[in-house]
């Protein structure tokens, strides 16, 4: 979940729903505060104990704190750069944020919702608009038909409902 640039450089803009925003703004705060707290003890106790050359403990530690420093910084950059999905209908045509139910030939119904990259969950019913299904069903209506190229040819399905 990197910050993406375009050839030109521009920064681009991450989609999220309001859901999305709070849950990273709650684990921006979470790390920034527990979790920094949490490793500064944890490297004050493994100073305290031993030899630094030869501190296990301190080496895994300072590279726990490389990780939750670099994942700060990688969400201050993803929040700083949002654009919040907001809800409403483009003539029940898919769009970010849409909730879609699909029905590939005589296989149950499938219901997605369309959201940006940094949130996508497919087990959990959420598909990116980047996505090869995403990208298909974007701007089409109830009734509509798209496909899909999967490494085994074609999947065709057809759109059930859009809300």
């Amino acid at each position: 979940m990197t910050m993406i640039q375009d050839v030109n450089n521009h920064v681009k803009i991450t989609f999220l729903t309001e859901k999305g925003f709070d849950k990273l703004k709650n684990e921006l705060e979470y790390l920034r505060g527990v979790r920094r707290q949490e490793i500064a003890f944890n490297l004050h106790e493994a100073v305290d104990d031993n030899d630094l050359v030869e501190n296990d403990e301190y080496m895994l530690i300072k590279n726990e704190q490389a990780l939750v420093e670099g994942r700060i910084s990688e969400l201050e950059l993803l929040l700083g750069h949002v654009e919040i999905i907001q809800p409403g209908s483009d003539l029940g045509k898919v769009r970010l944020g849409s909730t879609i139910t699909v029905q590939e030939d005589t296989y149950p119904s499938e219901t997605y919702t369309i959201v940006g990259t940094a949130e996508a969950d497919s087990r959990n019913g959420f598909i990116s608009d980047e996505s090869p299904l995403g990208r298909a069903l974007m701007k089409n209506k109830v009734g509509d038909v798209v496909e899909v190229n999967a490494p085994d040819g074609k999947i065709r399905y057809k759109i059930l409902s859009v809300t």
